[in-house]
């Protein structure tokens, strides 16, 4: 391994900030499970590609994480290699000119060829690779099947919105306990469109935001029918609606009531299973293989239900890394089994290569390898620039609606309003 010199300071002023350490690749990366799993492998990428690796903590919220990420990117000054939550922002940083073009990198890897082929498809824009995607978050209803069991109600998988809304008033009926969470407000972040809306939205009569020509169909009936079954359990009284308006929306609903049968059903990922509600969690629900069950996403008509799929903070070389390829090589070790394994373990998240099902470490993780399965039948929803911008939108109206100041067509007006001002009027359909 590569012996770290300290840069003088006279040298690091006039070297740049980005310089702290020479022959050295920092990465940046936050939430103390996903700082634990990449330094778990550290050593193993640095010994594969003879480069030495610094882990910069970065501010935990993704939207707090975001932000520091783009003042720096903006002053030339960040990490030569980060993560994005989602698919979503992707498209707005490459369009910025912040992130490299790796598909030779990525497709020349050992990953590529072993990848869920829709974890290929998220990846590739337009023939251009900008990410080594890593980990998929794969999102659908999971429910306290326990709870709902003791108290009668049935755990089938719901047949249309309706069937799920009357579940959750059933549940609340038979219980006395808030039934249904599904993301909302502002303060949730990108997690109000990824974790919530999106999953709603792809089951809709109009499944897609993005137009043929990059526009944003936002007047459309499915994003009516979003808006309309969240006014809906809102004005059932079967989501919290307290908590999603404080500065940490998830950590009330996601966290002490759902572990505490407080709260029945949510949205949530394959990670509710290990950094959630799992036995190394803060509040970890026993035996929860059993008290635990998932529904796919219905859909409004009745048709096929589905899980809706996405990267979840896939990798990127900086256009200003210090060595881009460097950063490159260290880009392309990154889409070991080992590392989807760490991952795995320690927030939840289901590995892109199908082939990490066969890697030991994979296997133990039992309440995971059955959803491996399901990956081959998931959804995803396009992006296009400017979609950073939609989510904020889609977080605005669906606030309006928790605070009372709006109905769902005034909501779904809220989202259009937003992005014309902010991305112009011919933007918007």
């Amino acid at each position: 391994m590569k012996t770290k010199l300290m840069v003088s300071a006279i040298a690091l002023a006039s070297f740049g900030a980005t310089n702290v350490w020479a022959d050295t690749v920092r990465i940046a990366e936050h939430r103390q499970a996903r700082i634990d799993a990449l330094n778990a492998v550290v050593p193993m990428i640095e010994e594969q590609t003879g480069i030495d690796i610094e882990v910069i903590e970065y501010p935990g919220p993704d939207k707090e994480y975001i932000s520091k990420l783009l003042t720096e990117l903006r002053a030339g000054t960040g990490p030569d290699v980060f993560s994005l939550p989602s698919s979503g922002e992707i498209v707005d940083f490459s369009t910025a000119g912040y992130l490299v073009d790796v598909t030779a990198e990525v497709k020349g890897s050992d990953a590529w060829d072993n990848m869920f082929p829709i974890a290929r498809e998220l990846a590739e824009t337009d023939g251009v690779i900008y990410t080594m995607p890593t980990m998929l978050a794969m999102q659908q209803f999971y429910f306290r099947n326990d709870v709902l069991t003791e108290a009668g109600v049935s755990t089938d998988q719901p047949a249309d919105w309706d069937a799920l809304i009357n579940r959750a008033i059933e549940a609340k009926e038979k219980t006395g306990e808030y039934s249904l969470l599904m993301p909302m407000g502002v303060t949730w972040g990108g997690g109000t469109y990824i974790e919530s809306f999106r999953l709603l939205l792809a089951n809709s009569s109009t499944p897609e935001l993005v137009t043929e020509n990059g526009t944003f169909n936002l007047t459309s009936d499915g994003v009516r029918e979003v808006f309309e079954f969240y006014q809906k359990m809102i004005e059932a009284e079967v989501v919290p609606v307290d908590p999603l308006l404080g500065p940490d929306p998830w950590v009330i609903p996601k966290y002490e009531m759902f572990p505490a049968g407080e709260l029945l059903m949510t949205t949530c990922g394959s990670w509710c299973y290990i950094f959630d509600w799992g036995p190394e969690s803060k509040n970890p629900i026993p035996d929860i293989e059993n008290a635990v069950g998932t529904w796919k996403v219905p859909n409004v008509n009745g048709d096929a239900p589905s899980v809706l799929v996405n990267l979840n903070h896939p990798w990127m070389v900086s256009s200003s890394a210090v060595d881009i390829e460097a950063s490159k090589k260290v880009l392309a070790a990154m889409g070991s089994i080992e590392l989807m394994t760490s991952y795995a373990q320690k927030s939840g998240n289901l590995p892109s290569r199908a082939d990490a099902i066969e890697s030991d470490g994979f296997q133990q993780l039992t309440a995971l390898v059955p959803l491996l399965d399901q990956l081959e039948d998931g959804r995803s929803v396009a992006t296009a620039p400017g979609f950073s911008t939609v989510m904020e939108g889609i977080g605005r109206g669906s606030e309006a609606l928790l605070l009372g100041n709006a109905d769902a067509a005034g909501a779904q007006q809220i989202l259009v309003d937003y992005v014309s001002n902010i991305l112009g009027e011919d933007m918007v359909e």
